[in-house]
């Protein structure tokens, strides 16, 4: 699917005051696309303003050093969030939005989504999506590309962050040789990956090594070594001394381990319920499986959200999970 630029440019062109919004629990391709687009827009002379629901992680903070974007509710009112254009990145389900769906609601100019998710919810929105591209981040360099914007070098670093954490750092399947192309172009630009590398992954605190070890001591094997599951309590934060946003990526550390096929993680939200997500290397469908529990994603990665005591939820889950596992393989469609 590719993404109608010929659309979405002179829209870009049209509108003067923006605001920029993405998912709730942002991760680095949310961040990554909102400084990435913020850049875009203001290339071309635009007034952009970044708000998100939730707080950018600590862990996450090297992508907006100079702390521009805004939390709704924190550094901004809803009564604030006006423009001319909104547009959301990095999704296109109401759950995701958390806070800021009433402000989409609310809000009296145009409004749009760019997206690589598959599936969507009704937002009221024009979608601008290519299910093909392996992160957001990548729709917004072929973004500025095509607004004839130079990347910046901030610009570049957060764009790359953005497309490397969406493909596990070039390992998952969705990694093909159009994204070595675009992040080439993004080195070209200044963008370091050894430094990015370290700003992700090598600042870890006693208390996120600490959790990540409750994480591993959980892990349970069922069928036949294909799926690995665990969990994480709300306990486990305060105890361990970590952070929610601790857990980020963590599935994938049940990856490691051979013969897994699936892998999935229960993680306690502080104020109540769980968010869950999937993996897959093989037949399993993870947005199919997310989509059974309101969630969704991409076929090798989704993710969704339950309320309910832990041991309902789950079981409901995991027997979701070994039905699929158990299903035989069925030939591609298409791509998803």
């Amino acid at each position: 699917m590719t993404l109608a630029w010929d659309r979405l440019i002179p829209i870009l062109r049209s509108h003067q005051r923006f605001i920029l919004t993405s998912h709730i629990r942002p991760d680095c391709d949310a961040i990554g696309s909102e400084i990435g687009m913020a850049g875009v827009l203001a290339g071309l002379g635009k007034q952009v303003t970044i708000v998100n629901g939730h707080p950018t992680p600590p862990t996450l903070s090297f992508l907006d050093p100079r702390q521009n974007i805004r939390v709704l509710g924190e550094s901004i009112d809803l009564e604030e969030v006006t423009g001319d254009c909104l547009i959301v990145l990095d999704t296109s389900a109401w759950a995701q939005l958390g806070p800021m769906a009433e402000a989409l609601r609310r809000f009296p100019g145009r409004k749009i989504v760019i997206d690589h998710h598959v599936g969507e919810d009704d937002l009221g929105t024009e979608f601008f999506k290519d299910t093909s591209a392996e992160a957001t981040g990548h729709l917004v360099t072929l973004c500025a590309k095509h607004a004839q914007v130079p990347i910046t070098k901030s610009m570049a670093n957060a764009l790359y962050a953005a497309i490397a954490t969406d493909t596990g750092w070039f390992r998952f399947n969705s990694t093909t040789s159009e994204t070595y192309r675009v992040i080439a172009e993004l080195v070209d630009q200044g963008a370091s990956p050894s430094t990015i590398y370290g700003d992700l992954y090598e600042r870890d605190t006693i208390g996120r090594v600490r959790l990540r070890g409750r994480i591993l001591a959980r892990a349970t094997d069922e069928c036949n070594g294909q799926l690995v599951h665990t969990y994480v309590r709300k306990e486990d934060f305060a105890e361990s001394g970590a952070l929610a946003s601790d857990t980020e990526d963590a599935i994938n550390l049940t990856l490691a381990v051979e013969g897994t096929k699936v892998a999935v993680i229960f993680i306690e939200q502080l104020k109540g319920g769980f968010k869950i997500s999937f993996r897959s290397r093989c037949h399993v469908d993870c947005n199919e499986l997310a989509r059974q529990f309101g969630g969704g994603g991409h076929r090798a990665a989704a993710g969704a959200f339950l309320d309910g005591e832990f041991g309902e939820v789950q079981s409901r889950v995991l027997q979701a999970v070994r039905s699929a596992i158990a299903r035989p393989a069925q030939a591609p469609s298409g791509p998803k």
